[in-house]
């Protein structure tokens, strides 16, 4: 009986959609535990990542194993990105009224947010691989480690700086936006979909669909200019 639920267990865990079932099932379960509690630090994002660790670990499951099954997840990324239109139909009237204002925002944060992570490391002694994956730390995953590839950092490194990013814009953002004067929905959007991608951006529409729309908005712009703009500054200061 014992080597039949043995048996049983391994079938399980090693079964090709258990990667799914456990990332969606930790998502479910902290997603569930911030809309009750509406406590910052339990970020979604970040509780069912802890979670998902947990769960492996225990299972004895490694990172290669748990990609293969949890691979069909991909797939919904480019819907889900592409859904994030549907707010900005919703407010494209207000979007056009500050279209200008929008533009300078991000110039000037793009900017800012870019530059000033890669300061600081670099005062703090960084080596150049280490700035490199550091650059695209305000763009979404994807666009991120490709320009970190292209200009000389290591796009797994670049993934967990956009992660980091993402969940501490999410955590601190708006109680922050908020303590200094920044209340306006459209402002607040800006700064989370610009600096915290498409964590920040989750975390702006459940503000408001303003706050929501204009956070896509400002995720889709900072992952273009980046995408562009980025290797070709390096190139020309490096």
């Amino acid at each position: 009986m014992s080597l039949d639920w043995a048996g049983a267990w391994q079938a399980l865990i090693h079964h090709p959609l258990f990667g799914v079932g456990v990332t969606l099932g930790a998502y479910q379960l902290a997603l569930a535990g911030y809309e009750k509690t509406r406590w910052v630090f339990l970020q979604p994002v970040l509780v069912s990542m802890l979670l998902v660790i947990g769960v492996l670990l225990a299972c004895g499951i490694g990172y290669a194993e748990y990609r293969k099954s949890a691979e069909v997840l991909t797939v919904f990324l480019g819907p889900a990105t592409v859904a994030l239109a549907v707010p900005l139909f919703l407010n494209l009237k207000r979007i056009r009224q500050l279209f200008v204002p929008t533009l300078l925002t991000l110039l000037v944060g793009g900017v800012v947010a870019t530059v000033l992570g890669v300061l600081l490391a670099w005062l703090f002694g960084a080596e150049r691989l280490m700035l490199m994956s550091l650059l695209p730390k305000s763009v979404t995953s994807p666009i991120a480690m490709l320009v970190a590839d292209q200009i000389g950092g290591i796009a797994a490194l670049a993934a967990v700086f956009v992660l980091v990013t993402g969940v501490i814009g999410a955590i601190c953002g708006p109680e922050l936006l908020r303590r200094i004067g920044v209340r306006h929905p459209a402002a607040q959007g800006m700064a989370l979909g610009m600096t915290a991608h498409a964590v920040g951006t989750s975390r702006a529409i459940q503000e408001g669909d303003e706050c929501g729309a204009f956070a896509a908005l400002g995720m889709s712009l900072m992952g273009v200019g980046t995408a562009v703009l980025l290797p070709l500054v390096v190139a020309l200061i490096v």
